[in-house]
């Protein structure tokens, strides 16, 4: 069997030639190649934006995607069945550490973009949404920027003195230094992480570690930096030895890395652009100047329902979005989320109809969305996704029932020892060691939010579902 690459007898939108990178991306996964790059290449009929990127914890995927030259299948998964594309967008892939890449490309000035998918934990924030000066990685990378810049001499920079970072956005913020050094202009971050005020919030973290650097690297990023802020939507699983064997199929190529997606995909987004972008709104991404209602809307009804699901309906035995939505009490769990969470919507973004679409998307029994992927990185998600309705709610003088299910099952699943992997668990394990014996839910409730221990009844609730 051919292996797919730039030599194999295919076609590509857009063509097979590497394209000039114009754009880089941190957070090279499936959901990003769904995305993002989709929304690319359906615009990029000539080959003229090509993306270099980087990837999060793992550089697996940027070792399977070099090996075949950047290429990857998409395969769009309907209820009628599949469709694939192979898909060029990607120009180059790099392991999250290279910083050398990093700083290069962001050194040119044919790069205009950066976009990220670095998943809510990975901005290390704390639950306000301020750098979280706790945590082990960011503290150490703010310390590392300081001793970086108080060696730098002068203007020039060495890569060989590059520091080791360990997040995403000191990576970046690095990188914006190298680009300020280098004269190569303004350029623009597009945030893509399901965080509400995900431009504010990723603003705020960039000023935060540009500080490190001194007030004049400060004051440019500051100045030349524009942060966009954005709604994104695609259902996008993690593929399966089946999916390579569809992509196989379909292409008649192997792929070691495809990607599964479903046909709906949205992306809405507000903010000034100071350079050259692709066209993405002929692909249907919409700009906007007021996003924080449609953001709510997906934060709060598609994935505070995906919060829930893989928090309690797993504990039900689940494994999947669409078994767990076809059990008629975990319906009902939904809806009764929803319902709260639809009284904070206005009218015009049209809350009953995205619902009905939801659960039309939920039930795609093609889309095996495995809860466990889901569950990654809860304590994050949580707050986020499930807590402004729980308070906002608490404060009207309302018991926030649609939250208890999805607090409720997180706690239980952290407490037995069975939740999936969380970037925060260090903190988790902390709050829980501190408990002794007893205590471990309220431990881990104030720990989510202290604020909910002055509602008792809630409390209470919530300890007796877990």
């Amino acid at each position: 069997m051919t292996v797919l690459s730039r030599d194999a007898d295919l076609t590509a939108k857009g063509g097979l030639e590497p394209r000039p990178v114009r754009i880089v991306h941190l957070g090279l996964g499936a959901f990003f190649r769904a995305h993002q790059a989709w929304y690319t290449s359906e615009v990029d009929d000539d080959g003229e934006w090509g993306f270099s990127a980087y990837t999060g914890r793992s550089p697996r995927a940027a070792e399977e995607l070099s090996a075949q030259d950047c290429l990857y299948t998409l395969i769009v998964r309907g209820a009628e069945g599949d469709d694939a594309q192979v898909m060029s967008v990607i120009s180059e892939a790099h392991a999250a550490n290279d910083l050398e890449g990093l700083c290069a490309d962001l050194r040119s000035p044919d790069v205009s973009l950066v976009t990220l998918t670095v998943t809510e934990a990975g901005y290390g924030t704390d639950a306000k949404g301020a750098l979280d000066r706790a945590n082990d990685a960011v503290a150490a990378d703010l310390k590392a920027l300081e001793e970086y810049a108080a060696g730098t001499a002068g203007e020039g920079e060495s890569d060989a003195r590059l520091p080791q970072l360990e997040t995403a956005l000191a990576r970046l913020v690095l990188g914006l230094d190298a680009r300020r050094r280098s004269g190569a202009g303004a350029i623009t971050i597009v945030p893509c992480d399901n965080l509400p005020g995900n431009g504010p919030l990723t603003r705020g973290v960039i000023n935060e570690y540009a500080a490190c650097l001194g007030a004049e690297a400060a004051t440019w990023i500051k100045d030349n930096v524009s942060v966009t802020s954005t709604s994104i939507d695609r259902i996008t699983p993690k593929a399966t030895d089946a999916d390579r064997a569809t992509a196989q199929e379909l292409t008649g190529l192997e792929d070691a890395s495809p990607v599964v997606t479903e046909p709906f995909a949205s992306w809405i987004i507000e903010g000034e652009f100071v350079g050259d972008r692709p066209a993405w709104e002929k692909a249907g991404a919409i700009f906007t100047d007021d996003l924080e209602p449609y953001e709510n809307r997906k934060l709060w009804l598609l994935n505070g329902a995906h919060t829930l699901l893989a928090n309690a309906a797993v504990n039900r035995g689940y494994e999947t979005v669409a078994e767990a939505i076809g059990d008629r009490e975990v319906r009902a769990e939904v809806e009764a989320l929803w319902d709260e969470a639809s009284r904070y919507l206005p009218d015009f973004v049209e809350a009953n109809a995205y619902r009905e679409a939801l659960l039309e998307r939920f039930e795609n029994p093609h889309i095996k969305h495995l809860l466990s992927q889901i569950g990654n990185d809860s304590l994050a998600k949580l707050r986020i996704r499930i807590l402004p309705i729980a308070l906002k709610e608490l404060e009207a003088g309302r018991g926030a029932t649609g939250a208890v299910p999805a607090i409720a099952g997180w706690i239980r699943r952290q407490r037995d020892g069975v939740a999936s992997p969380d970037a925060q668990q260090s903190a988790i394990d902390e709050a829980r060691a501190k408990t002794g014996d007893g205590g471990v839910e309220r431990a881990l409730l104030e720990l989510l939010e202290p604020e909910l221990m002055n509602y008792s009844e809630f409390v209470e609730r919530v300890i007796e579902a877990a």
